[in-house]
């Protein structure tokens, strides 16, 4: 294992630990992942936070007032010792690292899903049930609202990737009608 790696890790149990000691894990968890998300996905926050030339007070502010009432303290200062330790860079592997420790411990698959909008409680439980079935998992949904998801669900678990968007669908009616010809 590279040291990058065990260094990732390190941070990843640490958080597991800390997070699992004071209960919050799930929560921790599910807002650490949407947070991770947002980093890979916005090239002027993943720069803001890795710029070294921002001193790490300003960076740890950047996420307070990014999260603001919509992360716990916990998650938010978890997110800010990571910042002052200079680990922006490698949020998103540390928390993915973090995201795979849990499942282990709940003996689940993560399921990362993406969405237009926000799902209903109900269909977050059908989804999970179909998911459940087509894997052979137990799978732990992580939702994603993704605006650039025409309409529909992509689901990944592992390497298998479920695509049931508007968009795939009609690229499968348009590749039918293809081979018809």
């Amino acid at each position: 294992m590279a040291d990058r790696d065990r260094l990732v890790q390190g941070y990843a149990r640490a958080i597991f630990s800390v997070a699992e000691a004071e209960g919050s894990l799930d929560d921790v968890e599910d807002e650490l992942f949407r947070f991770a998300r947002t980093v890979e996905a916005n090239s002027r926050l993943r720069d803001a936070l890795t710029d070294p030339a921002l001193p790490p007070e300003r960076k740890k502010s950047v996420v307070a007032e990014l999260l603001g009432s919509k992360a716990s303290p916990h998650t938010v200062g978890l997110l800010g010792f990571l910042v002052e330790q200079g680990r922006a860079k490698d949020l998103p592997k540390i928390i993915d690292a973090l995201v795979e420790l849990a499942s282990e411990r709940r003996r689940t698959a993560v399921a990362e899903v993406r969405t237009a909008v926000p799902l209903s409680p109900g269909q977050r439980e059908r989804l999970a049930e179909a998911l459940n079935r087509a894997t052979g998992k137990e799978v732990d949904l992580k939702v994603l609202v993704d605006p650039s998801v025409l309409g529909g669900v992509i689901a990944r678990v592992g390497d298998e990737v479920f695509d049931g968007t508007i968009r795939r669908k009609l690229e499968l009616a348009r590749e039918r009608l293809v081979r018809a010809r």
